[in-house]
């Protein structure tokens, strides 16, 4: 039984050539369509026969008829010509933003309303990108990051892996947030170390922000007593609401607290964050997290 000879490497064109020579039955009228010489096409059936192994065409008659083998190949080269003429236009999508999806990894301690209305502008510029939005600390974020199960994060700048790319788009100061009933409650501002004797609040291990604030006590010249701890802002609000103890949130988001609770300026020393974009550097990005990063830095920069 005769082997069928080892394909090496097709190229996309011979099977396409072999396509309109058996629609057109005539090597003429097929180079004719396909604006190239007959001796031309010829040329490439005879080396897709000799890549096969196989005749695909029985020339003995007037007209060119398919052998069995033809008809085979026939059937496979409309499929792959197919196949590759879908993997255009799905690049093309790609390419001109027709489609894509984006993974990116948001902190719970940012204004509610400002990554909203940054994907809602981004939405009526491309319609068909999707978005998968992940809510973690900014540890767990970068570490998404640079294991590639997330494109895009937010966090608290400055990155521990010096090899991921970022940018900076919000620099704001951490305020005290207490009950009314506090003594301190109607102070413009204090001092850090007028809090040592209270219990705190915090964001769990996962938040850079739990670390800061630490870190600022201490310089204060004290650890501060840790009562609780949460993963969400408005949960830590009303924890201070109901005078279980005090709190340290960014300035954007006091702005959306309620009434039950105060928010005071710290200094002595002062708090403050860095936010920023980060990605992966040296790696493959989608063009659609690409073209998010390009449109949400330019609308930032602009605002």
């Amino acid at each position: 039984m005769k082997e069928f000879k080892r394909v090496k490497a097709l190229d996309i064109k011979h099977l396409q050539y072999f396509i309109e020579v058996s629609n057109y039955r005539s090597f003429t009228r097929a180079a004719d369509h396909l604006f190239i010489t007959q001796p031309t096409i010829s040329k490439m059936i005879k080396n897709l026969e000799n890549e096969l192994g196989v005749e695909l065409f029985d020339r003995s008659k007037k007209t060119l008829t398919l052998t069995d083998a033809g008809r085979v190949v026939l059937e496979q080269a409309k499929l792959i010509d197919k196949a590759f003429r879908n993997l255009e236009v799905e690049m093309e999508n790609l390419l001109e933003l027709k489609k894509g999806h984006i993974r990116i990894g948001l902190p719970p301690i940012i204004d509610p309303s400002f990554f909203p209305e940054i994907m809602g502008k981004f939405h009526d510029k491309y319609p068909s990108i999707t978005f998968q939005l992940v809510e973690e600390g900014s540890k767990k974020i970068e570490e998404s990051i640079t294991n590639d199960v997330l494109d895009i994060g937010v966090i608290v700048l400055p990155a521990k892996n010096n090899q991921l790319h970022s940018f900076s788009f919000l620099k704001e100061d951490i305020k005290l947030i207490l009950h009314p009933s506090h003594p301190l409650a109607n102070e413009a501002e204090i001092n850090l170390s007028q809090l040592s004797e209270d219990s705190f609040i915090l964001f769990n291990k996962d938040f850079v922000l739990r670390d800061l604030i630490i870190s600022s006590c201490n310089r204060a010249g004290f650890n501060p007593s840790i009562l609780s701890e949460s993963s969400r802002w408005d949960f830590i609000e009303e924890m201070v609401a109901c005078k279980l103890g005090v709190a340290l949130l960014p300035e954007s988001i006091c702005r959306n607290l309620h009434q039950n609770v105060r928010a005071v300026k710290i200094s002595e020393p002062s708090i403050s964050w860095n936010l920023g974009f980060i990605w992966r550097n040296g790696q493959y990005l989608s063009y659609a997290a690409k073209e998010w990063l390009r449109f949400t830095q330019e609308l930032l920069e602009n605002n």
